[in-house]
C-alpha cells in the first residue's frame, strides 16, 4: 500500500518505521526537522560544542519497554541518568530538594519549620494510603477512580504545605502543565502512573537513562529505515477522502493520493487537518479529539543560574521554580509553571558550563545567556481526556484515516510509540521486531470493526486490548 504519515514525533516515526517493512511510507513534517519533542541542539561552550536535548530527554527500561527495546534493535547507545526533583518556593523563601538530608535540608531552619514537616509527614502518608485506596477503596468512601486529584487530597485532609509544597508542583514538572490544571487530573491516572513509575515509594525506584549525543541519535537511525520520502517544512492544508483513498494537499508541493493516512500529531492539529480546506470531519471524530487540550510551553535552553534554586545545595535536575508574587494556598495557585531542569545532571555533557532547559521562566534569562528557544505543547488531561481516550481507537480505519500520538495515553514517548506501533500493526499487518506480555498497557487498544465505511485495504491485524 501507499501510506502517507503525517506528523514525525515518536509516534509518526515508529508508524512509518513500522509500516516500512510491507509497504511505501511517506513521512511529512511541518517542521525544518525530524523528531517533534525529541529535539537536540548543539551549542557552543566554553570547552567547545555539545549537544543537548530541550524536549524529550530521560526514559527507564521498566516503563518504557517498546522504547527499551526499539533503542536496541537501532543500537543506540544510552547512559544513566538522575532524575531528582527539588522545589524553590515563595521567592526563595522555602527550598528543598529529594536528594538526601543535604537536600531536603537546603534550608537548614526547615527542620524547626512546622509547615515543612506537616509536608514530610503527609509525603509518607500518601505514599502510603495513596496507592492502596486505588486499588482498593474503602467501603462506605467515594470510589477515588471517579475522583480528581484535588477532589481526593481533600476529602482526605491533606495539607496545604503537602499540596502546594510538593504533589502539585512535582505533578506540574512532570505533565508541563499549570498547577490549576494539575489539580483538575484524574486522580486514578495520577495515581497509575506514578505507581509504575515508582514516584510513589521511597527504595527501588528505576533507573533512568539518556542518549549521549541527544535523542537525535536515534532519530536518525530511525528515518533512515522509511521507505517512501520525507517531507520537511510541509504543512498540510487540505486533506480529502473519497472511497478508496486519501489525497493530501500541501503548501509547497503538489497533491499526492495515498491508500491510507496516519494522523501522528497532536489531537487538536488532527482536528484542524480533517478540518482544513473544504473539510469533511464526522462528529464522532471532532468530539473525542477536542476533548484532549493542549498547554503552550516556551523552553530556552540558557546558562543562567538564577533560574534555578537559589541554595545551591537545592540544585536537583527538575526544579520547580515559583513565580515570587505567588502565594502557595488552596485560596491562591500559582497559573504558571516554571520548571528548570539542570542538563548537566541529565545527560553526560562534554563541559563544565552550566546549561539549563527552562520551561516558561518567571523572569527572562540575562543578556547573552540565551542559547536556543523552542515552543512546545503538552496534552492536559482532564476527566473528559481520560473517557476521551477510551474511544480514540473507534475512530482508527474509518474512511481510511488513523491516528496515534502520546496524547492516547499520558503524554510521554512510551505512550507515542506504543500508539504508533499498534497503528502500524493493525493497518500495516506487520508485527514489531520484538515481544512483549502486555505491548500497549498504556492505551486503550481494540480491533476495529471492519464493517465501517470504507475501511477497506487494511490487513487489520488484531492488536491486544489494554
Amino acid at each position: 500500500m501507499q501510506i502517507a504519515v503525517i506528523g514525525s514525533g515518536i509516534s509518526g516515526l515508529s508508524a512509518a518505521w513500522l509500516l516500512s517493512r510491507n509497504h511505501t511510507v511517506d513521512l511529512y513534517e511541518k517542521d525544518d526537522r525530524l523528531g517533534g519533542h525529541a529535539n537536540t541542539q548543539r551549542v557552543m561552550t566554553s570547552s567547545g560544542p555539545v549537544d543537548v536535548d530541550t524536549g524529550f530527554i530521560v526514559y527507564n527500561e521498566q516503563t518504557y519497554p517498546n522504547l527499551t527495546r526499539l533503542f536496541d534493535h537501532l543500537q543506540v547507545d544510552t547512559a544513566a541518568s538522575d532524575m531528582s526533583f527539588s522545589a524553590s518556593l515563595r521567592d526563595s523563601d522555602q527550598e528543598y530538594s529529594g536528594q538526601g538530608l543535604k537536600g531536603l535540608f537546603a534550608k537548614p531552619s526547615n527542620a524547626l519549620n512546622p509547615r515543612f514537616l506537616r509536608m514530610l509527614t503527609d509525603i509518607r502518608r500518601f505514599y502510603m494510603e495513596a496507592p492502596r485506596d486505588i486499588l482498593s477503596p474503602a467501603s462506605g468512601q467515594q470510589d477515588p477512580k471517579s475522583m480528581t486529584l484535588e477532589a481526593y487530597l481533600k476529602a482526605n485532609h491533606y495539607s496545604d504545605a503537602f499540596i502546594h509544597d510538593h504533589l502539585v508542583p512535582m505533578g506540574a514538572a512532570i505533565w508541563c502543565i499549570p498547577s490549576e490544571e494539575m489539580m483538575k487530573f484524574p486522580f486514578e491516572a495520577f495515581m497509575r502512573f506514578s505507581i509504575n513509575h515508582g514516584l510513589v515509594q521511597f527504595r527501588n525506584r528505576p533507573q533512568w537513562r539518556t542518549i549521549p549525543g541527544g535523542s537525535r541519535r536515534y532519530v536518525e537511525k530511525i528515518s533512515a529505515l522509511v521507505s517512501g520520502d520525507i517531507h520537511l517544512n510541509q504543512a498540510i492544508t487540505e486533506l480529502v477522502r473519497r472511497p478508496g483513498s486519501v489525497t493530501i494537499r500541501t503548501r509547497q508541493g503538489p497533491e499526492k493520493r495515498y491508500d491510507h493516512v496516519v494522523l501522528a500529531c497532536h489531537a487538536d492539529q488532527a482536528l484542524q487537518i480533517l478540518g482544513a480546506g473544504q473539510g469533511d470531519i464526522d462528529e464522532q471524530e471532532r468530539a473525542t479529539l477536542a476533548a484532549i487540550p493542549y498547554h503552550k510551553n516556551l523552553a530556552i535552553l540558557h546558562k543562567d543560574p538564577s533560574l534555578m534554586p537559589r541554595r545551591r545545595a537545592a540544585w536537583a535536575s527538575w526544579n520547580y521554580i515559583q513565580d515570587s508574587g505567588a502565594r502557595s494556598d488552596a485560596e491562591d495557585t500559582d497559573p504558571r509553571l516554571c520548571v528548570t531542569y539542570w542538563m548537566n545532571k541529565l545527560q553526560p555533557l562534554a563541559t563544565k558550563d552550566d546549561l539549563f532547559v527552562t520551561l516558561n521562566p518567571i523572569a527572562q534569562p540575562a543578556e547573552g545567556t540565551v542559547l536556543r528557544t523552542q515552543l512546545y505543547h503538552h496534552p492536559v488531561f482532564s476527566m473528559q481526556a481520560i473517557e476521551a481516550q477510551k474511544r480514540i481507537w473507534r475512530l482508527q480505519g474509518n474512511r481510511r484515516t488513523w491516528f496515534c500520538g502520546a496524547y492516547f495515553g499520558y503524554g510521554f514517548h512510551e505512550d507515542g510509540i506504543q500508539a504508533g506501533l499498534a497503528v502500524a500493526e493493525q493497518l500495516g499487518g506487520v508485527s514489531r521486531p520484538w515481544s512483549l506480555n502486555n505491548p500497549s498497557n498504556r492505551i486503550c487498544v481494540s480491533s476495529p470493526a471492519l464493517t465501517g465505511p470504507d475501511r477497506s485495504g487494511s490487513s487489520a491485524s488484531k492488536a491486544a486490548t489494554a
